[in-house]
């Protein structure tokens, strides 16, 4: 039992999709980006998007990119 108390108490990652027709995937998803990233965590964007499309979200996104 201690085992696995001790097991639960591991951090671990999270992974959230938004799919669905309409808007406000992209907005809901970026709001949850910008929360994280104050709280000090580490975060990944993966965006399909059907053919070779500039949006503004990949552009304001770069401009915070660290090495």
């Amino acid at each position: 039992m201690d085992r696995r108390i001790e097991a639960a108490q591991k951090e671990k990652g999270l992974l959230i999709v938004y799919t669905g027709a309409g808007k406000g995937k992209t907005t809901a998803a970026l709001g949850m980006v910008l929360r994280s990233l104050g709280h000090g965590m580490k975060v990944a964007v993966v965006q399909f998007i059907k053919g070779a499309i500039d949006t503004a979200e990949e552009r304001v996104l770069k401009s915070f990119e660290t090495a």
